[in-house]
């Protein structure tokens, strides 16, 4: 404990160092952690002297992760999601709606991820590109747009999404959108015409010759090369768009549009930055409270935000703008179906824990993966179920409250489709598809309760058995599929187009 309170008091120093200029207008100063220092920090905020390790995915490393199932459950039994906590049993979707799921809402919220703060500032659009392309000979418009926080009230820090939002236009719109989150950029840029290049190429030569004058010479000796090129075209030839081809593609085939929105530009991917970013700006700089949001919920709270700017946009429909992510981003893709009632529909893959995985299995990556180096995905209170020594004694995914099977009732009705890979192709036994299996089972009990279809099998998780892989379980609105590939979505986008036409009853 000396230590960690040594390491804190070194980085406030370092902090008020750093930021004596701010305090002059009257902003306290910008904190600056190391992730060990912010992990220290909230440790001591809770009363932690020692949490356990996490697992090694290798079986023969120290501390491996367990890969028997006959030890992944040791507390079988899951929280009842059609049980109110007085012990009341939900058998009305009135008593659904205005009791027990604010109930789970709130639990996920104190204990899981944490607490999207009342004062978040607003964000506004700008349309920066727009731009007609053509993607596998299908007319496109992409529009590049940046959604800039207000952060007049402290200015030490700016936030700017970033989304690129690609529609077809060969469709009667408005189409379906489907946000994924990742990294965006232009599908298919358009080239400049060969006029135009060539301008482009005079002018870069000169420009070039002007800095370097000794690069004249080498440019006399090939005057035919020219350093601006431009990009392949269309190939009008190439086969046509099928399974194999990429999901935006595929999307664009079907009718669809697509949205990608960048996690990063919303909040970092680590606990140092999490004095920065949206959950830093409305901290003004400082570190977190227990309660407070982590990086999954600020995700989410991001895709929100590129919902509202798809909302105003006439080439979309908004009735029907889904949400997808693979890894963390499959993590934070449930999350944000879970809490914005806006999305109509959800393509989660390979989420693991944090995402469709029960907590409370040991079996590959562990609660205390999260608690320990991922923790920063969590809301702070989360630290506490992977604790060894504490003024509160020590806890365990089995002491949580809720799991991850009221997390995917939290969206019902609406379609959810939970995905997952092979770990003969690198789609690991770490995310434990068993676990993810027995939970959307579980949720099963509220889509049917609110007039939906489950999976269509009984929901007892302890016995239902994981279907082979390939084996299509998409005649609800809950759906699971496993496919044969590795740690990617890509392989059931063929599967979830169709599955989406049905549900959400569209056709192009």
């Amino acid at each position: 404990m000396r230590k960690i309170l040594f390491s804190l008091l070194l980085a406030s120093a370092n902090a008020m160092a750093q930021n004596s200029a701010s305090s002059k207008d009257g902003l306290p100063p910008l904190v600056t952690y190391t992730d060990q220092q912010d992990r220290e920090n909230m440790m001591q905020q809770l009363g932690i002297k020692k949490l356990r390790p996490g697992y090694n995915s290798s079986e023969t490393a120290q501390n491996p992760a367990n890969y028997n199932e006959s030890a992944a459950n040791p507390c079988p039994v899951l929280p009842d999601a059609l049980t109110l906590k007085n012990g009341k049993k939900v058998t009305t979707t009135e008593d659904w709606w205005n009791k027990r799921r604010p109930e789970l809402a709130e639990e996920f919220e104190r204990e899981l991820y944490g607490r999207v703060p009342k004062n978040v500032p607003k964000v506004t659009w700008t349309v920066k590109i727009t731009d007609k392309e053509v993607v596998n000979r299908i007319p496109v418009v992409a529009k590049q747009l940046v959604g800039h926080v207000d952060n007049s009230e402290y200015p030490l820090i700016n936030v700017d999404i970033n989304m690129m939002l690609v529609v077809p236009t060969n469709v009667k719109g408005p189409v379906p959108v489907l946000m994924m989150l990742g990294r965006p950029s232009f599908p298919a840029p358009a080239q400049p015409s060969p006029e135009h290049m060539e301008k482009l190429n005079v002018a870069f030569k000169d420009m070039m010759i002007k800095h370097d004058p000794s690069l004249k010479a080498i440019f006399d000796q090939y005057p035919a090369y020219t350093p601006v090129t431009r990009l392949p075209g269309p190939n009008f030839f190439a086969p046509p768009i099928n399974g194999e081809s990429p999901s935006t593609e595929q999307l664009l085939a079907a009718g669809w549009g697509y949205a990608t929105i960048e996690p990063a530009s919303i909040q970092a991917d680590n606990g140092a930055g999490l004095t920065r970013g949206i959950i830093g700006l409305v901290n003004k700089g400082q570190p977190r409270k227990p309660e407070d949001w982590g990086a999954l919920r600020a995700w989410a709270w991001g895709a929100a935000r590129g919902l509202d700017y798809l909302e105003t946009d006439p080439s979309v429909d908004a009735r029907r703008v889904g949400i997808e992510g693979v890894s963390r981003y499959g993590k934070a893709a449930l999350v944000t179906l879970a809490f914005e009632p806006r999305f109509a529909i959800g393509l989660i893959g390979s989420s693991g824990k944090g995402g469709s995985t029960l907590h409370r299995r040991i079996f590959g990556e562990g609660v205390e993966n999260l608690t320990g180096g991922f923790y920063y995905w969590m809301g702070g209170n989360y630290m506490k179920y992977g604790t060894e020594e504490a003024s509160f004694g020590a806890k365990t995914g089995c002491d949580l409250s809720v799991d991850s099977h009221e997390l995917i009732a939290l969206c019902a009705p609406r379609p959810t489709f939970i995905s997952y890979g092979i770990p003969e192709k690198g789609d690991a036994k770490w995310l434990d598809q068993q676990g993810s299996y027995m939970a959307t089972v579980a949720a099963g009990s509220v889509y049917k309760l609110l007039g939906a279809k489950d999976l269509g099998v009984s929901n007892d998780y302890m016995t239902e058995k994981m279907p082979p892989v390939n084996t299509d379980m998409l005649n609800g609105q809950l759906a699971w599929r496993q496919h044969d590939g590795g740690h990617t979505d890509w392989p059931n986008m063929q599967h979830f187009i169709p599955w989406a036409n049905r549900v959400l009853k569209y056709e192009k």
